[in-house]
This record gives C-alpha cells, sequence and structure tokens, in this order.
C-alpha cells in the first residue's frame, strides 16, 4: 500500500513537473516570440543629444522626433526607437562598438570625421542603388555639394542632413567710417588685402594701432580659395607642392605682416575693431541664439559675403556636413531607406532646421525661402546683414569637406610646415617639397596601419 502510495505521488510530482516545465517553455517562447515580432516592427536610428555644431540646444532631438511622427504615421505598427543622452563626443565610439557587436541601429547620424572610416570598414549601404530606383527620390532638390559630402569613390553612402558653409564676416561700420563700399561677392586677395592695409591704424592717437584688418585668415581659407586640394579623399596623398600653393603662403605671410606683430583676437572683433573674420555659419547664428537675446555683436553692423578668391582659385571654402547613412546589415532596408528621406527631403522637417539647429538646410528650395528669411531675422535682429542668395551660392560652390584616420594630425603637419615656412629665409619651393615627403610618409604609415 505504501509503496502504491509513493508511486502515485512520485508520478504526480513528475506531472507537476513536466506541467511546469511546459509553462515555463511557453511562457519563454511567447516572450522570444514578443520580442522577435518587436524586433521586426521596430526601427532603430542612431543619434546624439547635443549639437554638431559644438554649442548649446536644448533641441537636440526635436527634429528627429517629428520625422519619427511622420514616418510612424505613414507606417502604421512600426515603431522608431533611438538611444538618447549619448553626447556627440562620445557618439563615435559608442557607434564604433555597436557596429562591432553587430547591434548598430539601422540608420545613424555620421560624423563628417567619421565618413570615410566607416565606408572602408564596410559598416555602410551603398545607396546607390536605392537613389536610382526610387522615383520619389531627387537629387537635384539636394544642394550638388553637401550631396557630394556623403559620396566615396563615386558612390553615395550617406545623405546629407545639415551643413554649414564658411562665409567672410564684414563689420560694416568700419567699413562706413572708412569711405570704404562693401566688397563685391567675387572679390580678390588684392582687394583684401588692400582693404585690411586700409583700416589697419591707430584711431585714437596714442601710437597704438587698435584697428585691423582681419583675425582668423589661416592658410587652409588660402590654399582653397587658391584651387589648392590638401590632400586627396582617402588620405594618402598630401598636395603641397602644388601650383599655388606658394602664392597662398606669400599672401599669408603678407597679411600677417599689417598686425606689425601684434596678435589680433576675437576680443578685438568682438569689440568691434576688426574689419573681417572668416566664420562658419553655425558660428555666426550661435553666437545670437534665440530666446537667449544676447547680440554678442551689438556694438556694430556686420554682413557676410563669399571667401576672397586667389589669382587661380575662386570664392569657395569648405562645406562642414552632418550626414546619415544605413546600416550595411540592416533587415529593415525598405524603413530605413524612406526614414532617410523624410529627414533629408521632406520640405517641412528640412526647414526646423533653421528653427531648431544652427546649421543651413541641404535642400535649395528651403534655404531660399522666404519662412527661412524670417526665422533668420528672427535670430539675427537685422535683415540687412542676411542674404540668402549669398547663403545659397556658397553653399552650392562650397568644397566637400576631407576627413580621414589621422586627419588631425596631417592637418597639424601641414600648419607646421607652413609656420616654419613663413618664419624662415630658405627657398619655398625646396622647403614644400621636403615637408610634402615626410606628410607622405606620415600618411603612409597611417594607411599601413
Amino acid at each position: 500500500m505504501k509503496e502504491k502510495i509513493k508511486r502515485r505521488k512520485n508520478l504526480i510530482l513528475g506531472v507537476l513537473c513536466g506541467l511546469i516545465c511546459l509553462g515555463v517553455w511557453i511562457l519563454w517562447n511567447g516572450i522570444d516570440r514578443s520580442m522577435d515580432a518587436a524586433d521586426r516592427n521596430t526601427l532603430t536610428i542612431g543619434v546624439f543629444s547635443d549639437s554638431y555644431w559644438n554649442v548649446q540646444n536644448g533641441y537636440s532631438y526635436r527634429i528627429v522626433d517629428d520625422a519619427i511622427d511622420v514616418f510612424e504615421k505613414e507606417h502604421p505598427g512600426v515603431t522608431v526607437d533611438y538611444t538618447s543622452g549619448i553626447l556627440k563626443e562620445d557618439y563615435s565610439e559608442w557607434l564604433a562598438e555597436e557596429l562591432m557587436s553587430e547591434n548598430a541601429p539601422d540608420v545613424f547620424f555620421v560624423l563628417g570625421d567619421d565618413f570615410s572610416s566607416f565606408v572602408d570598414a564596410g559598416a555602410l549601404r551603398d545607396l546607390t542603388s536605392l537613389m536610382d530606383g526610387d522615383e520619389d527620390f531627387d537629387r537635384d532638390a539636394f544642394y550638388s555639394s553637401a550631396l557630394a559630402c556623403g559620396s566615396y569613390s563615386g558612390k553615395q553612402y550617406a545623405l546629407p542632413f545639415e551643413c554649414a558653409p564658411k562665409l567672410m564676416f564684414v563689420n560694416k561700420t568700419i567699413l562706413d567710417n572708412e569711405g570704404i563700399p562693401m566688397p563685391d561677392n567675387d572679390w580678390t586677395w588684392e582687394e583684401f588685402y588692400d582693404i585690411c592695409r586700409a583700416v589697419t591704424k591707430d584711431t585714437d592717437g596714442d601710437g597704438l594701432t587698435d584697428q585691423f584688418g582681419e583675425i582668423g585668415y589661416t592658410w587652409a581659407e588660402a590654399l582653397e580659395s587658391n584651387g589648392i586640394r590638401l590632400f586627396d579623399q582617402k588620405g594618402t596623398e598630401c598636395h603641397l607642392t602644388e601650383p599655388g600653393v606658394e602664392a597662398a603662403i606669400d599672401f599669408i605671410e603678407k597679411l600677417g605682416g599689417l598686425s606689425d606683430g601684434y596678435d589680433v583676437s576675437e576680443r578685438d572683433f568682438d569689440l568691434g575693431n576688426v574689419a573681417f573674420q572668416p566664420m562658419s555659419f553655425s558660428e555666426f547664428r550661435a553666437y545670437q541664439p534665440y530666446p537667449l537675446s544676447v547680440k554678442k555683436y551689438s556694438g556694430f553692423q556686420w554682413g557676410c559675403i563669399p571667401m576672397p578668391s586667389g589669382s587661380q582659385g575662386d570664392n569657395i571654402s569648405t562645406l562642414d556636413t552632418l550626414l546619415i547613412g544605413m546600416n550595411k546589415k540592416t533587415t529593415h532596408e525598405a524603413w530605413a531607406w524612406d526614414f532617410m528621406k523624410i529627414l533629408t527631403s521632406e520640405p517641412e522637417i528640412q526647414a526646423e532646421i533653421f528653427d531648431y539647429s544652427e546649421g543651413v538646410s541641404v535642400l535649395r528650395s528651403v534655404t531660399e525661402s522666404e519662412q527661412t528669411l524670417q526665422s533668420l531675422i528672427e535670430d539675427s535682429g537685422s535683415e540687412e546683414s542676411l542674404n540668402l542668395s549669398i547663403l545659397s551660392k556658397v553653399v552650392e560652390k562650397s568644397l566637400v569637406s576631407i576627413r580621414f584616420p589621422g586627419y588631425q594630425e596631417a592637418e597639424e603637419r601641414v600648419s607646421q610646415a607652413v609656420n616654419a615656412i613663413i618664419e624662415g629665409d630658405g627657398n619655398i619651393n625646396m622647403e614644400l617639397i621636403i615637408w610634402n615627403r615626410e606628410i607622405n610618409r606620415f600618411l603612409e604609415e597611417q594607411n599601413d596601419g
């Protein structure tokens, strides 16, 4: 009898264990299927929490969130998700780690400095076929320079989201006081130098120069405006020996001599004592942030024009662009492409760049619109200083920014070379050849590594 009861207890226990195991299996499969379903219906994006332009911005997610609202209304049942709180300074490392662990978002923003590295690493989907096969995608709606920033070796690996050209900001008050007209948009180095020389003077009679021609115009601007691309796109070759480099260095040395050894500072410009300063359009906008109502340049009138052209170049500068790309391993290609188009090609979303960021829309129609003009006037408080036609032309003519692993150090070596040449008394051509070889050796080591 006892043996029979014991067998019955064991049977009941076994059945209970089996039921428990079955329940756990069912529950686990249900959770697993639920997670799979959620994954199948979720598009993930990579975004950072602060401004690309390195300024305080309380609206960092606003444009992305509005784009998500548009996307989710057009794709019922699909959710867009992102990790918040990642700072721009940490974003590149975070994204690289996600890519290595194969947990990277389906779509992610690409910083200019990271673009070529991600292409070379095979992390970005080639978008060329998607662009060519989509009748709703209009290449011509973009500034060609901005679109070119996402191109590499003839293929399109990213779309531009926002950009910022470099302009020459002019203290119109100084020019008016000196009886000097505002330069034309096609002005030259010679005109730039002549104006700087004319305005550099002692204005209060104390024997010290207190008004200056320029601050911040460097060898980089001089090379760009004289037709020189310092590096190739892949960062394998330096072009310091190209025709036009010597003239650019000579011009920088000549321009620097006007201050007679005085180190002109941004403070001098802020006080209204400097006629010219090259400045990114995003930097200009950040200086007069709405709604803080703090105008940095309240003591004088200012305007902006293209950079002066060298004898062998044009009135151009480099365009800085924030890109957005698609994970090459995404399983949601169609959704990812649709979301990228909303962010970059939807006029209503692109118009928000002028409200919630410091950049410029990559769509020509948006940047040249009356709505944009009114938005910028609210920021600056001055209609006279803004010319959307100039802004649009400068963006279109801008050079594509070239970045590659080791770029910053390579640029520092060029700066060292230029300074050494200016401070020395050797043969410039020979010095350029020597420095070019040294920098090319550095680039070769970088690429071999």
